[in-house]
């Protein structure tokens, strides 16, 4: 579970961020998984309480925003949402799609008090 990890360095970053800017307590930590991330979002919720745990962030909340998948189809141009296991552009059929959004992980939001 590499997210333990990955929230422990995310709970380093928003307190050096917070204590840069004079803020003192954080009230809610939202972050962005994109539905293709490596990043599960379970997983961010069950190591959560044990990361922030004598942090600057020990009373907040966690929000996770879920990104959607879309994806571009370069012989039709068309911009459509991606589902799992979906192969084909939806307008022409066409398997030259690039994924454009769905594999963010990133901090959108520290929410002071």
């Amino acid at each position: 579970m590499h997210e333990l990890g990955i929230m422990a360095n995310i709970v380093d970053r928003v307190e050096e961020f917070a204590k840069g800017n004079g803020v003192t307590l954080i009230d809610t930590l939202v972050l962005e998984i994109g539905a293709f991330s490596s990043v599960v979002p379970r997983y961010i919720e069950e190591c959560y309480p044990a990361v922030i745990e004598g942090t600057m962030l020990e009373r907040a909340k966690l929000r996770i925003d879920i990104v959607p998948g879309k994806a571009i189809c370069h012989d039709c141009d068309r911009l459509f949402p991606v589902e799992e296991g979906m192969q084909a552009c939806p307008r022409c059929g066409g398997q030259n799609c690039e994924l454009v959004s769905g594999r963010e992980f990133m901090i959108k939001e520290i929410i002071a008090s």
